[in-house]
């Protein structure tokens, strides 16, 4: 390969600068975004995950629920563009940097039954943002839903 100036070329072909890439979401853009999505619909039933805690941990990582906050998140094609993969357990994990107690948090069935609302989920994103997860959030989304 041959190395030329970026005149020389410029006397050969149409030279374009490139296109700067937006810099990436940091982890709390990532979660804003999520709870947000997650607002969009606040009254969409969500599924849960069934026993995450339970779970060895190779059985947790691969964990996915149809229809569940986590697939909101896939959904979203800037957060595809990002680098979430799919929409399992595992991979809500690492893309948000989340801890499995603070995941559990936000998707376990133990916390809601089989389905959840929108707005709950979200509620508990936003928690993630400042790592506000407490006794007194648990109850206020035990009582209002």
């Amino acid at each position: 390969m041959k190395y030329q100036t970026l005149e020389q070329l410029q006397k050969v072909a149409e030279v374009h600068a490139g296109q700067a890439q937006p810099a990436a979401m940091t982890r709390s853009e990532r979660l804003q975004r999520w709870a947000d999505l997650l607002d969009q619909n606040p009254d969409r039933q969500l599924g849960t995950f069934a026993g995450t805690e339970y779970q060895p941990a190779g059985t947790r990582q691969t964990m996915r629920s149809a229809g569940s906050a986590i697939t909101v998140a896939f959904d979203d094609a800037a957060f595809r563009a990002e680098g979430l993969e799919n929409d399992t357990y595992g991979e809500a994990k690492r893309f948000f940097d989340l801890t499995d107690w603070q995941l559990h948090d936000i998707v376990c069935y133990c916390h809601f039954g089989e389905t959840m609302r929108a707005h709950a989920a979200a509620r508990r994103v936003r928690a993630a943002v400042n790592g506000q997860f407490n006794l007194f959030s648990r109850l206020r989304d035990a009582i209002l839903g």
